[in-house]
């Protein structure tokens, strides 16, 4: 049987500068990677929730309207009591990521007549081209815009 001596053990224990530099690299790809699969879900979620904003904007401009006949401004909206309590008891929803409000259209909306309401996405899908000031102009776009149903 062979012996190895202890200086024999030292050079076979251990790993070498190219294997550690492999090792390293790769933990960062899969870093990066990482980092930009969480920012894009992050910007799938702000755009989520102001998508459900805006549809709970919708659905309380549509019960204001339903029990008075006419629909009212974006500010009258926040504070109103529709008799068993607030249709929107938190305010107006503000943007997920800013402290920005959302985009009204005062032109065609939030008035007895009827009302747009709009939110810039950042993953740019949404179904307008911008809150123009003349109407709620729908079509392919970075903002989500809902108008009044009736």
């Amino acid at each position: 049987m062979r012996k190895i001596n202890f200086i024999q053990k030292k050079n076979l224990a251990g790993f070498s500068l190219l294997e550690l530099l492999v090792v390293i690299s790769i933990m960062g790809i899969l870093i990066s990677l990482g980092v930009v699969a969480f920012s894009t879900v992050q910007k799938k979620g702000r755009d989520a929730r102001r998508r459900t904003d805006i549809k709970a904007m919708q659905d309380a401009f549509e019960q204001y309207k339903a029990e008075n006949t006419t629909y009212t401004t974006c500010s009258a909206m926040a504070g109103y009591d529709g008799g068993t309590g607030p249709i929107m008891p938190g305010g107006l929803p503000s943007d997920p990521k800013s402290a920005d409000s959302y985009v009204y259209n005062t032109a065609t909306g939030c008035d007895a007549t009827g009302y747009c309401v709009c939110a810039l996405l950042e993953g740019g899908s949404g179904n307008s081209s911008a809150p123009s000031a003349a109407d709620c102009n729908f079509g392919a776009g970075n903002y989500y815009c809902l108008t009044n149903l009736q």
